[in-house]
């Protein structure tokens, strides 16, 4: 019995591949494309507000670089795996200049926001995957509960409601916002 392999594509094949003309969002993970539906408006009004909300700090403080859209970063290689956080930080220190290709180190603070398509088993192996990987900060905002999960390496998860307090800790010394404005 013969058993047909499917040919893994590498990071820099993956890159120059077109984009889909459905406009769905593309992961490389383990060499194989995933392929997930475009999310609907309130995820991206959501990562909107969360890439203002960062950005603008970031600028005024002049710490670095936050990305939108997906962009990617390499986690690992032979296979490669290439993922897209919904909003990504990377201070200056870490990243002094942007590449045009993906980005091969992880980012000091990433946020994924929840889709109405996201299975839980499968946003918390994302983010055991990403903690591996050594983000140092990762925010899980949720818009239907209006909340956001906040995840350290060799920390417990915090639960935070609209109400309560986020801030960047030492990765974005001095942030904070309300949860409820990210979402409002």
């Amino acid at each position: 019995m013969s058993i047909a392999t499917q040919k893994l594509i590498t990071a820099e094949e993956f890159f120059r591949m077109p984009d889909p003309p459905d406009g769905s969002k593309q992961e490389l993970v383990k060499g194989v494309i995933v392929t997930m539906p475009p999310p609907g408006g309130r995820h991206g009004y959501c990562c909107s507000r969360i890439d203002r909300r960062i950005g603008v700090y970031v600028d005024e403080k002049e710490l670095g670089s936050v990305f939108t859209n997906d962009t990617g970063f390499v986690t690992e290689r032979d296979p490669d795996t290439v993922r897209g956080p919904d909003v990504s930080f990377w201070s200056r220190k870490r990243l002094p200049e942007v590449p045009v290709d993906y980005i091969k180190i992880p980012p000091d603070l990433l946020v994924e926001v929840v889709s109405p398509s996201d299975h839980y088993a499968r946003i918390q192996k994302r983010i055991a995957h990403y903690l591996e990987k050594e983000v140092r900060l990762i925010w899980v905002a949720d818009p239907e509960d209006r909340s956001v999960t906040v995840y350290r390496p060799g920390q417990m998860m915090v639960v935070l409601g609209e109400n309560e307090i986020l801030t960047g800790e030492d990765v974005l010394p001095g942030f904070s916002c309300r949860v409820a404005e990210l979402f409002s």
